[in-house]
C-alpha cells in the first residue's frame, strides 16, 4: 500500500510574505473600489445638469375669451412661450397635446408629468381685470405627477412645471397690471358716485401673482408601489437572482464533479474527479439554471406580493417575465464563467451590476444621465428587466408601455449569452483545454 503524499506545509507569516498573495488581491479589489465609485457616483453627480429632452406633456384646452369684441387666447401664447423658452430648449422635450393622448402617454410611462391649461383660462385672468366681483376665480394650471415612470423624474418634472406656473404667473401678473394701470386713467373715480373701474380688493390681491397650480396624480399608483420604486427593487432580486444563481450552479456542479472541495465546517469532502468536457459543462449549468428560475421567478413573488403585500396584478405574466429575465442573467453569468473562469464572477458583477444598475433608468431617469450611461442604456440588461417589471406593476403589463422592448432584449441576451458560451466552450475543448487536466503552477 503507497504511502500518501505528504502536504507541503506553509506558516502564516511564510504565506504573508509572499507577493503572489498580495498583488493579484490588491489589484483587483483597488480597482473595484475605483471602478465602482467612478460608475455610480459619476451617474448621480449631477442630474439636473445632465438633463436633457426630459419628456413632459403640455395639454392647451383654453377656449378663449371675448374681451371688449376682441378674441384673447391665453393658453395659445402661453403654450408657445413655454415651448420656444431659451432656457428650457434643451433640457425638456414638450409634447403638445391633448388631454386624452396626454392621460395616454402618462399611461404609458412615456412623459414624466404634464402641464395642463385648463378650458377656462382666459375667462379667469380676463375676470380679475372686469368689474369687481365678490369671489374672485383665480386662474389655475395643473400639475400632473407620473411617479409610475419614475419617483426622481416624475419629481423633476413637477419642479420644472412648478417654475413654469410661477414664471406665467408674473408675465400674465404685468399685463393685468399695465391693463388696470390703462383702464384706471381712462375712467377716473367719478367724484360723485365714488365708483372706480378697478377691481375689489380681493381681486386686486391676485394681480402681482395670479396663476396658481394645482397638483395632481397623472397617473394614479397604489399604497404599496414604493412612491415606484417597487419595480426597481423586484427587478434587482431577480437579476441578483440570476447571477449569484449561476455563481451557486457552477460551484456545485465543479463540487459534483470533484474539481473542488465541499467543506461543511470543519469537514472537507472531495470527491474523485471526473472529466467533463467544457461544452457539456456549460450545457448543464445553463439547464439547472433554467430550470430553477422558475423556482426563484415564483419565491421571489411569493415574497414581494404574498409577504410583503406590494401591489401587482398579471401575477402569472410576473412569474413568467421573472422565469425569463433570471435565466437570462444567469445564463449570461454562466457564459461569463464559461469565457473567464476564475475572473467570471468578478466580470459577470461589473457587466451585470456595476454597469447595469447606474443606466437601468430606474432611479435617476435616463434623460438626466450622462451620455455614456445613455448609450449603456441600449443594450445593459438591468434596464431591461425594470421596463419589463415596471410594465407589468404600473401600466397594465401594456407592451407599448415598455413590456415589448424588454421581452425583445431578453430573448437577445438569453440567444446571445447561450451562443457565447457554446462557441467559446466548444472552441477551449477542441484546443485540448479541459478543466479536469490540472496545471500545477509553482508557489509564489
Amino acid at each position: 500500500m503507497s504511502e500518501p503524499t505528504p502536504l507541503l506545509r506553509v506558516s502564516a507569516g511564510g504565506l504573508l510574505r509572499r507577493r503572489g498573495v498580495w498583488l493579484p488581491s490588491a489589484v483587483v479589489l483597488g480597482l473595484l473600489s475605483l471602478v465602482l465609485s467612478m460608475l455610480y457616483l459619476g451617474a448621480n453627480n449631477d442630474p439636473v445638469g445632465a438633463t436633457k429632452d426630459l419628456p413632459i406633456a403640455l395639454v392647451d384646452s383654453d377656449r378663449g375669451t371675448e374681451v371688449a369684441g376682441k378674441r384673447i387666447d391665453l393658453g395659445a401664447q402661453i403654450a408657445t412661450r413655454i415651448t420656444g423658452s431659451a432656457e428650457l430648449r434643451d433640457k425638456v422635450s414638450w409634447k403638445k397635446v391633448d388631454r386624452r393622448t396626454a392621460d395616454d402617454l402618462l399611461a404609458r410611462g412615456e412623459v414624466f408629468g404634464a402641464l395642463v391649461i385648463p378650458e377656462g383660462f382666459s375667462a379667469d385672468v380676463a375676470a380679475l381685470a372686469g368689474p369687481p366681483q365678490r369671489a374672485p376665480h383665480p386662474p389655475t394650471m395643473t400639475v400632473l405627477t407620473n411617479p409610475a415612470a419614475g419617483s426622481f423624474g416624475s419629481g423633476m418634472a413637477a419642479e420644472i412645471n412648478h417654475k413654469v406656473v410661477a414664471t406665467t404667473s408674473a408675465q400674465v401678473g404685468r399685463g393685468l397690471t399695465e391693463q388696470l394701470g390703462r383702464q384706471a386713467a381712462r375712467h377716473p373715480a367719478s367724484a360723485a358716485t365714488g365708483r372706480t373701474a378697478a377691481p375689489g380688493a380681493a381681486a386686486q390681491l391676485m394681480i402681482a401673482d395670479p396663476v396658481k397650480a394645482t397638483v395632481e396624480e397623472g397617473h394614479p399608483l397604489g399604497t404599496h408601489s414604493g412612491l415606484g420604486l417597487s419595480a426597481f427593487f423586484y427587478a434587482l432580486v431577480l437579476v441578483l437572482g440570476g447571477m449569484l444563481g449561476a455563481n451557486v450552479i457552477h460551484a456545485q456542479v465543479d463540487t459534483a464533479l470533484g474539481y473542488v472541495a465541499n467543506d461543511k465546517g470543519p469537514f472537507r469532502f472531495v470527491k474523485p474527479a471526473q472529466h467533463m468536457t467544457r461544452v457539456h459543462h456549460f450545457v448543464v449549468c445553463s439547464v439547472l439554471m433554467a430550470v430553477l428560475s422558475m423556482l426563484t421567478s415564483a419565491l421571489a413573488m411569493a415574497g414581494a406580493v404574498g409577504v410583503v403585500g406590494i401591489d401587482a396584478s398579471h401575477l402569472p405574466l410576473l412569474w413568467i417575465f421573472g422565469t425569463c429575465a433570471t435565466a437570462a442573467m444567469g445564463i449570461t453569468a454562466l457564459a461569463l464563467l464559461a469565457v473567464f473562469g476564475t475572473p467570471g464572477p468578478i466580470v459577470s458583477m461589473l457587466v451585470l451590476i456595476g454597469l447595469a444598475i447606474p443606466s437601468a433608468g430606474a432611479t435617476i431617469p435616463l434623460q438626466a444621465l450622462p451620455d455614456f450611461y445613455r448609450f449603456l442604456a441600449e443594450f445593459e440588461p438591468f434596464r431591461q428587466v425594470v421596463d419589463g417589471v415596471r410594465s407589468i406593476l404600473y401600466f397594465g403589463a401594456r407592451a407599448d408601455a415598455g413590456l415589448g422592448r424588454a421581452w425583445t432584449m431578453t430573448a437577445v441576451g438569453f440567444a446571445g449569452s447561450l451562443l457565447l458560451g457554446l462557441a467559446l466552450t466548444r472552441l477551449y475543448d477542441r484546443k485540448g483545454l479541459h478543466r479536469s487536466d490540472l496545471r500545477l503552477t509553482p508557489a509564489g
